[in-house]
């Protein structure tokens, strides 16, 4: 059984992401990683080149600035990292998500089980959505739970929307894949930035959704944390990869301040009151089927 890994990356360092802690976390339980590298104006490519390591394959390509409705342009750059990927199993990771090295062996244990599985054609993670800085996550309805990050090599799945999720193709059309659960979490530190890396990374990823007017109306200007309805305390342990990166992020983290919240909606907070008693989530977005 071969793994490969597939990722997409532009701008990696100077907005701020993970780039090289998600990136070796794939390279420790793949047998290649496919990378999609953007036309960049930082160090991307090169520090990625610099790794020498030979599971790593470099796509370079060029970024279409024209398209920018629905992130239509990140589903587009993993479908060409995708695409050039030689494994049973693809294994997708977003330039802010990473893997513990403690879920590594569970990861091969049931893609082994599923591999010839007449029905199964990918793997459900849940999540931890880390927000502000190490010690909190993001709690409640506006943080989806789970998505599909591994899938069978069949040459008919594709990227779907904004990348968040697949779909494949049959006879009938386009439908949802058929997926396992499995008891692995996604570490997603999309939203621990320093602030100012926040507010470019704010800029260019509201470019690939919105046009000029909407940028100059909506966008944040200020040099400020995010904030959100809810946070919980993380007590568990971070990947070791990101050891470094969460010492030497040590300084900016202190600023943050988790008791600054946004009020949220009426709807929001009883929606969320009744998933926290009966542990179902109405009107969630579900862009797979659950084989049990």
């Amino acid at each position: 059984m071969k793994i490969s890994g597939f990722t997409f990356v532009r701008n990696g360092f100077k907005l701020g992401y993970p780039v090289l802690e998600s990136l070796q976390s794939l390279l420790d339980i793949c047998d290649e990683v496919v990378i999609a590298i953007g036309n960049s104006d930082d160090e991307t490519e090169e520090r990625i080149k610099n790794l020498g390591n030979p599971k790593i394959t470099i796509i370079s390509t060029i970024w279409d600035e024209t398209l920018r409705e629905g992130g239509t342009i990140l589903a587009q750059q993993t479908d060409i990292a995708l695409q050039h990927c030689t494994g049973d199993w693809l294994l997708y990771l977003q330039a802010d998500e990473v893997l513990h090295e403690k879920d590594y062996d569970v990861i091969k244990q049931y893609a082994h089980r599923f591999l010839h599985h007449p029905t199964i054609e990918g793997l459900l993670f849940s999540y931890y959505h880390f927000f502000g800085n190490y010690n909190y996550i993001g709690s409640g309805r506006q943080w989806y739970r789970s998505e599909i990050r591994m899938i069978k090599n069949t040459d008919r799945v594709f990227s779907w929307r904004d990348a968040q999720g697949f779909r494949t193709k049959d006879a009938n059309g386009m439908r949802k894949l058929k997926v396992a659960s499995i008891p692995v979490s996604i570490y997603h530190y999309g939203w621990v930035r320093n602030p100012i890396d926040y507010l470019k990374k704010q800029a260019a990823f509201h470019k690939l959704y919105h046009d000029d007017t909407w940028l100059k109306e909506y966008l944040p200007t200020s040099e400020e944390f995010p904030s959100c309805y809810q946070l919980d305390t993380f007590t568990a342990t971070h990947p070791k990869v990101m050891t470094n990166k969460i010492q030497s992020d040590h300084q900016w983290c202190e600023q943050f301040n988790p008791t600054i919240r946004k009020k949220r909606p009426f709807i929001v907070l009883l929606l969320d009151i009744i998933e926290k008693i009966t542990g179902y989530r109405i009107g969630e977005y579900k862009n797979y089927t659950l084989i049990d």
